[in-house]
């Protein structure tokens, strides 16, 4: 082979090997929008000074490459701030992960119902994720629901999370609840198992979980989602079993923010568990 053609062919290996590695520019935050986060998202607040500087820089480059816009009602910066908030906190330990089926969020004024109409009967939707058409990469909220999510502390109901849930089971092809590049192969059938007990407590009225997440496994995930990033401590307490595979699946300790944001501790600390329960 001719030396230029080497050498054409080394430089593009290297040109290529640049290109996917280069870390996404990074713009920082304005001292308005860091406020913002520190009076209005506990999750935030919660995190050590390190950990808030790398939860904003996300924040950022959300803001950077989703729009969000308003239907009938103005976006401010407090709307941006939860929007960011609600799609970085599921995703928080999983360094470089973004939204590849997302290019928009709508804000509407109120309830909506399929037509996506905000008056008359029949509105009952708080969030919607597109499923096709010219809403395949777009997802719709209510402002008020949004932030109420994070207004109410001792609620265990997050809309924007709850959303944003949806789009993370999305990513596989299938909204149904298991998203597999998320949950290790050893820990889906438990994590099933876990989802039709807790449906059947849901039915039996035995359960303070959301009755909204008996429509369907994806339903049941995106509510204890909620529930285990809005108030970890009651989970825990009421449902040990589901909060610890919400841990594994997520690779957060909600409890513990500085625990459980960096490395795959969760994940290590059930497959030492499973091989114990296994011996």
């Amino acid at each position: 082979m001719p030396y230029f053609l080497i050498l054409l062919l080394v430089a593009g290996a290297i040109w290529w090997w640049l290109v996917r590695n280069k870390k996404p520019t990074v713009t920082p935050l304005t001292p308005t929008y860091l406020e913002l986060l520190e009076k209005h998202v506990p999750y935030y607040a919660s995190l050590t000074a390190d950990k808030k500087q790398r939860f904003a820089d996300r924040v950022s480059r959300f803001l950077d490459y989703v729009h969000i816009d308003g239907v009938d009602t103005p976006v401010d910066d407090l709307d941006k701030v939860l929007v960011a908030s609600s799609a970085i906190i599921p995703i928080f330990a999983f360094d470089g992960w973004e939204y590849p089926n997302l290019t928009t969020v709508l804000l509407y004024p109120n309830r909506f119902n399929e037509a996506y109409e905000t008056e008359g009967g029949d509105r009952a939707i708080l969030g919607q994720v597109g499923e096709g058409g010219a809403l395949q990469s777009t997802m719709a909220l209510s402002k008020p629901a949004l932030h109420a999510g994070f207004a109410v502390e001792t609620s265990k109901e997050n809309t924007g999370i709850h959303e944003f849930v949806h789009l993370l089971d999305k990513v596989d092809g299938s909204i149904d609840g298991t998203p597999d590049y998320m949950i290790p192969r050893e820990y889906l059938q438990p994590w099933l198992r876990q989802i039709h007990q807790n449906i059947q407590q849901i039915k039996a009225n035995k359960s303070d979980i959301n009755p909204y997440g008996i429509t369907n496994e994806a339903e049941f995930f995106a509510v204890v989602s909620e529930y285990f990033f809005k108030r970890p401590d009651l989970l825990q307490a009421k449902h040990p079993e589901l909060f610890e595979m919400l841990e594994l699946i997520f690779r957060q300790h909600p409890l513990e923010p500085d625990k459980g944001v960096d490395a795959d501790t969760v994940a290590t600390e059930g497959e030492a568990k499973h091989d114990d329960e296994a011996a």
